[in-house]
């Protein structure tokens, strides 16, 4: 037995002795499966953004004013002719009626000429566009041989099933639509016309400040019913510091301001500057885009106190959602300020809305606070103004120096969006700055390059 034991301890001596020092080891691992093209994806990826960059809704909005522009081109020249027809005596008023007609012509050439450039140059971005996405497509489909745990698949499934839970939702919820569905907060509902203008005036500076906003107050305080007011961009088109008041219309026409100006600072710019011409004046406070931020701030004329209202994360600011028109944006106008029976309102556009029109109600109070927002699918750059009315957002575009168009509307009532509006506003002055609706009276407030018109909405 011991020497048994003896023989077992000198094997595991010796096998200790000879066993090899600590050595590094290898492995080699063989996969059957390709490597991921990442260099494709990465390509994939760039091709797409460019794509999203060349393809901009400002390229559908230009074909559509220049055709808009034409057709009203060629109905002004076609009434002309007529005119000459009838009127012509073979001398003077023949050579000038000749003559208007003669610009009018070279002034439709040359919007042929930017027509068939600019359909040119679509038709071109049209054709790229169609080859990059089959080169995509194919790609696409290459790449998906390499989703080996069907990750793709399954969340394509995934999206079906929603759409189809969501559509059985619906379903399940429909009511029945009203015969006439209501189409605004107010007995005015749907406007049927704007009519004017009814007043036009230069006011106290003639030609002095070209942007601008004037109306009157939806819910004055007692004894300044009849009251106007008029905030001035007094500093590079941008700023102001103090909204002046007018006793009356016909003060405000003459040009007599009693009691004059109320300051909200002593000068440009301040922390509470006003910025943009985009302002309302309501229940006797001033509602403005605050002097370099995404926020409304409310400027009570009596106590002179200033709130601050913080619109959402990513609303843009310091003219990067401006109004826009073919020939030029107006600068600072990111946030329009507007009222209606209701109330204040706030239109503006976000990055998580990709430009398109926002509007949301504002609650009063100290400070005020942001009510229900809704969105829309208006392109905000496609714009030239908005206002309100009735619960009823309103949008304008620019058809020529002479005529602008209210083209679009948004019922905050029923959610239902309207393109062909169709009513027309006959300008004194080829732009206009700023739009404010008086339920008051039922008048269209308008601020045009210095001017101050207004027009009657006629209403069903």
């Amino acid at each position: 037995m011991k020497l048994c034991v003896m023989v077992q301890l000198c094997a595991l001596l010796t096998l200790t002795q000879e066993a090899p020092g600590r050595e590094k080891c290898a492995c080699e691992l063989s996969s059957r499966e390709k490597l991921f093209p990442h260099e494709k994806l990465r390509i994939v990826k760039a091709n797409a953004s460019d794509c999203n960059s060349n393809i901009t809704p400002q390229k559908t909005v230009e074909l559509e004013s220049l055709l808009l522009g034409l057709e009203r081109r060629l109905a002004q020249l076609h009434k002309d002719v007529q005119v000459l027809e009838k009127e012509d005596d073979g001398e003077l008023y023949g050579v000038l009626s000749l003559y208007v007609i003669e610009n009018e012509m070279t002034e439709i050439k040359l919007l042929i000429d930017k027509l068939n450039s600019t359909t040119q140059g679509h038709q071109l971005l049209t054709a790229n566009a169609s080859q990059q996405l089959q080169a995509q497509k194919a790609e696409m489909l290459a790449l998906q041989k390499f989703d080996t745990m069907r990750v793709i698949e399954g969340r394509r499934v995934n999206i079906d099933l929603s759409e189809k839970l969501l559509k059985c939702n619906k379903d399940l919820n429909t009511t029945v639509a009203p015969t006439e569905p209501p189409q605004g907060t107010c007995p005015r509902s749907r406007l049927l016309n704007v009519t004017g203008p009814r007043v036009y005036t230069a006011g106290e500076y003639p030609g002095s400040y070209s942007y601008g906003a004037w109306g009157r107050d939806p819910r004055p305080e007692q004894g300044k019913e009849s009251w106007y007011w008029l905030v001035m961009m007094t500093s590079n088109n941008r700023y102001a510091h103090y909204v002046r008041l007018y006793s009356s219309l016909s003060a405000l026409i003459i040009g007599v301001s009693v009691p004059g100006n109320i300051q909200i600072h002593s000068s440009n710019p301040a922390t509470n500057t006003i910025q943009g011409p985009n302002n309302v004046l309501y229940g006797g406070a001033l509602y403005y885009n605050c002097y370099n931020q995404d926020a409304v701030c409310r400027f009570n004329l009596t106590t002179k106190a200033v709130t601050t209202l913080q619109l959402p994360k990513g609303t843009r600011y310091n003219s990067k959602g401006n109004f826009c028109h073919l020939e030029e944006c107006y600068p600072y106008t990111d946030l329009d300020l507007a009222t209606d029976d209701s109330g204040v309102w706030v239109i503006y556009t976000t990055n998580q809305d990709y430009g398109n029109l926002v509007l949301s109600k504002v609650e009063e109070g100290e400070p005020p606070k942001l009510g229900q927002t809704w969105r829309t699918s208006v392109y905000k750059q496609a714009v030239t103004n908005t206002f309100m009315a009735c619960g009823v957002l309103y949008a304008t575009r620019y058809i020529n120096r002479g005529m602008e168009e209210i083209f679009y509307s948004f019922n905050t009532v029923t959610g239902t969006e309207r393109f062909n509006i169709g009513i027309f506003i006959n300008k004194m002055s080829p732009n206009i700055q700023a739009l404010n609706y008086s339920p008051v009276d039922q008048m269209l407030h308008a601020y045009c390059d210095s001017n101050m018109v207004s027009y009657k909405m006629l209403f069903g």
